[in-house]
C-alpha cells in the first residue's frame, strides 16, 4: 500500500479523477480526517472538505508506476 496526497479543488477535476482511477482493478480509498471513502465514489468525493488536500491510499503492489503516473496531475 502507498500514500499520496492529491487535491480536487474542482468538480471536473474530480470527475477526471474518478474516472481515471476507475480503469484499474486495485482500490484505493481517501482520508480526510476522520473519514475514510471509497475512491470510486464521486458522491463519497463530494461530502469530504476538497478545499484542503486529501490523502490517497492505493492498495495496490504490481502497476504502481502505472497508477502514480495517472495520478501525476491529482498530486501535491
Amino acid at each position: 500500500m502507498k500514500t499520496i496526497q492529491i487535491s480536487l479543488n474542482s468538480i471536473d477535476k474530480v470527475k477526471a479523477f474518478v474516472n481515471d482511477i476507475t480503469r484499474f482493478d486495485n482500490d484505493f480509498d481517501l482520508v480526510s480526517g476522520r473519514y475514510v471513502i471509497d475512491a470510486k465514489s464521486i458522491m463519497g468525493i463530494f461530502s469530504l472538505d476538497l478545499s484542503k488536500p486529501i490523502d490517497l491510499s492505493i492498495h495496490a503492489e504490481e502497476n504502481l508506476d502505472e497508477i502514480l503516473e495517472t495520478l501525476k496531475p491529482y498530486m501535491i
